[in-house]
């Protein structure tokens, strides 16, 4: 008898839920914060060094965090983020500033007013003036000057009579950032543009708190003044050691190509759901939506920054979210294979999967982590969005579909009808034969995985060597993240020749022949240097190509120092990442498991290297990430084979000769092929989506991941599970029989007809 009320009652539940999406989605994602990559806007690294050459203490950091976050709120940018990096560094992020010119000037100027005489010494400096007490004025001629309160009106006075007592030489000369050694006054008085603010003559002794800085201000530079005095002086000299800026247009066009190229890639991945797994693929669309729901509401809650490649992330997760699903119905459609009723099928098959997919999404989420920490920026974002997607998607994919398809199962609708699991009637055996689902035929019966591991071993070996031989000679085309230089970006509102932009480089004195020109028309084109822009360099290139070709180019700069950082932290994150998951799944399997597990996917993670230095794609921070993220993925398609190969084992309690080891890869592998097959297609409808649609910023990312999923499904199949086999067999030699693991109670939950 069919129970309606569990009918009934998923469909309240899908409503509601949906109901709650269509209501509240659309304020979600106006309030989610959007990096400086999908909005515009400029982030900087400075390095903190003191005037006295004193150690920079933790005291020194936070006041001059206050002394930026004063300046920043003059220029109205919403939530900036100011962070301390280390013993001395901090990180600023402006995301939306309308005038990066200005904000930078204002944010790294150390804005030390001070006054002097002719002979420059001191009279009085910044310490004299009230805080906030300046601002822009005009002078009695209509022209543009800064006021400034003075918090001693008697200190002034004394000022001025000295002043007037050396003439004739009684000029008070106003300097922003003296520098003893460097400026003097009887040198820059002779310059066309001096350095000093201005030198009015004093003539007369003044009794006030109020003095009118006068120069030949435009509106613009008055202001700019007025806003750096009212902030106060920073307490320390910033040195710029990495920056970069992305224009307004770019950020626009990024998160609009990146948004269609997802909703392409996830209709995708619901699409062959369906196709594939009829009812169960429904219920897991259904799921993913709420899961990007629930990961979009986190992301709110917690005020996060949302980036161009976490929101690839995002989509990314919805293909290793799938991949839960995937392992579940596969393990369902087994149990209805060998004669379990729709219910005990449903419950049996749900508990077998969830150690698979524990254990999956915890090494998955182990490179994450690793990400995390040693990430920064964009990556930390990724990571932070990566981290996010696997705990939702865990709780979604194995609680949310038991719970959507226990309703639907439970109502007795299903009984009889494993065609809407796509289970064949003539695939399903007579639960009285006892048939067990590692004897279950397979599509892959044909393969033998374990008979041609030789040829697997010498073709992974000369890919190898080619590799090695490949890089020796290419090497990686390292961008400026890892080594220093400047990276200059420029979009176009036409096409643009290699010439034309080498012309515009060379008339900013820019020399480099390593320009790249991309795009669907043509119309992005990028340059290399290895010369560091300064400051005043980059708001010169800024100016004369927003005038040449419409838009702002996107500049990023790095040094060498913080460069060789980013490549150690890459090599450290690596390491990290390859002994947590040799320790997970020695604790977890065994060692003899755990080594081929990391050569299988340092196999992926090289061969990915290979591919860029064979392609001379740019490796840049994001390649990073890509490269960590394929090793969670393999590991992930390797624990799976496994954890199917440990099950396997049990069944047999002794092994005696080679050859049942090599039947129980063989099973293992057949019967985990549909799944990893499955899985790398949905996660590839994910990567093609943001590689055909998606953004030009992180095309060589999804490159990355791209072949590394083929090559992680390669090494998944045709290595780690070999590499175990050859190695437990000498094990078996050793003692002529294996006692396998630790043999589990047979489950008897429900009537098996």
């Amino acid at each position: 008898m069919v129970k309606r009320s569990r009918i009934l009652s998923f469909f309240l539940i899908v409503i509601l839920l949906g109901s709650l999406i269509g209501v509240t989605s659309k304020d979600i994602l106006n309030n989610i914060k959007l990096g400086l990559d999908l909005q515009g806007g400029f982030e900087v690294l400075y390095e903190v060094k003191t005037e006295d050459g004193q150690e920079v203490t933790q005291d020194i950091l936070n006041s001059t965090v206050q002394s930026l976050d004063r300046r920043i709120n003059v220029l109205g940018v919403n939530e900036p983020s100011i962070q301390i990096e280390g013993d001395n560094r901090i990180r600023v992020q402006l995301a939306g500033v309308t005038d990066q010119n200005e904000a930078r000037e204002i944010l790294s100027t150390e804005a030390n007013l001070s006054f002097r005489d002719v002979n420059d010494e001191l009279m009085m400096d910044g310490s004299d003036l009230v805080e906030g007490g300046a601002k822009q004025s005009f002078d009695e001629n209509g022209q543009p000057n800064v006021s400034i309160e003075l918090k001693d009106a008697n200190k002034f006075k004394e000022v001025t009579e000295k002043i007037v007592a050396m003439a004739p030489n009684n000029q008070l000369v106003i300097w922003l950032d003296f520098e003893e050694g460097v400026h003097s006054f009887q040198e820059e008085v002779t310059k066309e543009d001096p350095a000093f603010l201005s030198a009015p003559n004093v003539s007369q002794v003044f009794n006030t708190d109020t003095v009118s800085i006068e120069g030949n201000f435009t509106l613009d530079e008055a202001q700019t003044l007025a806003n750096l005095l009212s902030s106060g002086s920073l307490p320390v000299e910033l040195n710029e050691v990495f920056s970069t800026s992305v224009g307004a247009q770019f950020g626009e066009q990024a998160l609009q190509k990146t948004v269609v190229g997802g909703i392409v890639g996830i209709g995708a991945i619901f699409l062959f759901m369906i196709a594939f797994y009829r009812f169960p693929g429904i219920i897991a669309s259904i799921t993913l939506t709420i899961y990007l729901f629930i990961t979009l509401l986190i992301f709110d809650w917690l005020n996060a920054v949302m980036t161009l490649p976490g929101i690839a992330a995002l989509i990314l997760g919805v293909g290793m979210a799938v991949d839960a699903n995937i392992i579940t119905y596969e393990r369902i459609r087994e149990e209805i294979k060998v004669g379990r009723s729709i219910k005990s099928a449903f419950q049996v098959g749900g508990k077998n999967s969830l150690s698979t997919i524990f254990d999956a999404n915890l090494t998955t989420l182990l490179a994450a982590g690793v990400l995390f920490i040693y990430g920064t920026s964009s990556v930390k974002g990724f990571a932070t969005t990566l981290i996010i997607s696997i705990l939702v998607s865990f709780i979604t994919s194995v609680y949310g579909t038991r719970l959507l398809l226990g309703l639907w199962v439970n109502s007795n609708l299903f009984n009889k009808k494993p065609g809407w699991f796509g289970v064949k009637k003539s695939e399903i055996k007579d639960i009285a034969e006892n048939y067990d689902t590692l004897d279950l035929p397979s599509r892959f019966d044909k393969f033998d995985f374990v008979k041609q591991r030789k040829k697997f071993y010498i073709f992974s070996a000369v890919t190898v060597i080619a590799g090695i031989i490949v890089l020796s000679i290419f090497r990686l085309n390292l961008s400026i993240d890892f080594s220093n230089g400047t990276r200059i970006e420029q979009l176009s509102e036409q096409q643009i020749s290699s010439s034309e932009f080498q012309e515009q480089l060379e008339a900013a004195q820019i020399n480099t022949d390593d320009i790249v020109i991309s795009g669907e028309d043509n119309n992005i084109a990028v340059a290399r240097t290895t010369d560091v822009l300064s400051q005043d360099e980059i708001a010169e290139v800024k100016a004369q190509f927003n005038e040449v070709f419409g838009t702002e180019p996107n500049i990023s700069t790095v040094s060498p120092t913080v460069g060789k950082e980013i490549a150690r932290n890459a090599l450290i994150a690596l390491g990290i990442a390859s002994i947590g998951i040799i320790l997970y799944v020695t604790i977890r399997f065994e060692v003899k498991m755990a080594i081929p597990a990391i050569i299988a996917l340092l196999h992926d993670a090289f061969f990915i290297i290979v591919v860029f230095s064979l392609t001379r794609l740019e490796a840049d921070l994001t390649f990073i990430a890509a490269v960590l993220t394929i090793i969670g993925y393999s590991i992930n398609d390797t624990i799976v084979t496994f954890d199917r190969i440990r099950e396997n084992m049990v069944k047999k309690r002794k092994i005696k000769e080679f050859a049942e080891l090599k039947e129980i890869v063989n099973k293992s592998l057949r019967q985990t092929l549909g799944r990893s097959v499955n899985t790398i297609i949905t996660v590839i409808f994910a990567v093609l989506g943001l590689l055909i649609f998606g953004s030009e910023a992180i095309r060589n990312f999804n490159i990355a991941l791209l072949v590394g999923l083929i090559a992680g499904t390669y090494s998944s199949i045709f290595l780690a599970a070999q590499l175990w086999l050859d190695w437990k067999g000498k094990e078996l030699k050793q003692k002529g029989v294996l006692i396998t693991f630790k043999e589990k109670k047979k489950e008897t939950d429900e009537p098996q007809v």
